[in-house]
């Protein structure tokens, strides 16, 4: 990818990093020559098995996840990865990480020198804002994943399709009340630690009940504040702007 092509890669994370305050013009461009010479990579792909300490993935298109492979040999999502999402940002103290990176989607990923962020950060105060809140609202979400894991199997679901319709939302990748939203049956049964076959009939009665419309790999909710009325969603963890 070159010139024009190369810009438009990068606002997916302008348009993210955005909701942490005003990016100045010199920090927008910045943003953007990190995001040069993406990689695509096809579904059910790792990106990296476990992260490189020394390297920030940014995920430019597509649906990508944070999953752990548990002792029994079974997969567990435990956070989506969506264009424009920075993947650790910031890294424990041993640098090591015990989980995986894998795409769910075909996606387009850039790999970027972590200390050439961090050079970045100290030069420019609103990338250093940026990546703060980034860090922020990833520990944010977590405490709200592990606080939707006690909920009924399809409170559960529900709430995960009302986060993926507000986070593309931010970044313009979502309509008021549909999303394409290419995500297997497998993945959700992975994402919500139930059975595929649990996962079928959960998305019958979503349908049943008017809550969504699905085909075609389209999303529909016929009426928004009703299914996050359902889930229990409250959009605040996201801290995402309106």
């Amino acid at each position: 990818m070159t010139g024009r092509a190369e810009g438009l890669a990068s606002d997916p994370l302008i348009r993210r990093l955005a909701h942490a305050g005003p990016l100045s013009e010199a920090e927008r461009e910045a943003l953007r020559e990190l995001a040069l010479n993406p990689r695509s990579l096809p579904a059910r792909r790792d990106i990296a098995a476990p992260p490189a300490p020394e390297t920030v993935h940014l995920v430019l298109g597509g649906i990508a996840c944070r999953y752990k492979i548990l002792l029994d040999g079974t997969r567990r999502i435990v956070s989506y990865l969506l264009p424009g999402d920075l993947c650790d940002v910031h890294v424990g103290v041993s640098g090591a990480a015990d989980w995986s990176l894998g795409t769910l989607t075909p996606c387009a990923v850039a790999d970027m020198p972590r200390e050439r962020l961090a050079g970045l950060a100290r030069i420019h105060p609103g990338i250093e804002r940026a990546l703060r809140w980034v860090t922020l609202t990833e520990l944010s979400g977590a405490r709200e994943w592990l606080a939707n894991d006690s909920r009924p199997a399809d409170r559960r679901i529900a709430h995960l399709f009302c986060e993926l319709l507000v986070r593309l939302q931010a970044v313009d990748l979502a309509g008021d009340s549909s999303v394409d939203l290419r995500i297997s049956q497998v993945d959700l049964a992975d994402t919500a630690g139930i059975s595929f076959v649990h996962v079928n009939r959960v998305l019958q009665s979503l349908r049943a009940s008017g809550l969504i419309v699905s085909g075609k790999h389209m999303l529909t909710i016929p009426d928004v504040v009703r299914l996050q009325a359902f889930a229990e969603f409250d959009p605040g963890y996201l801290h995402l702007t309106q």
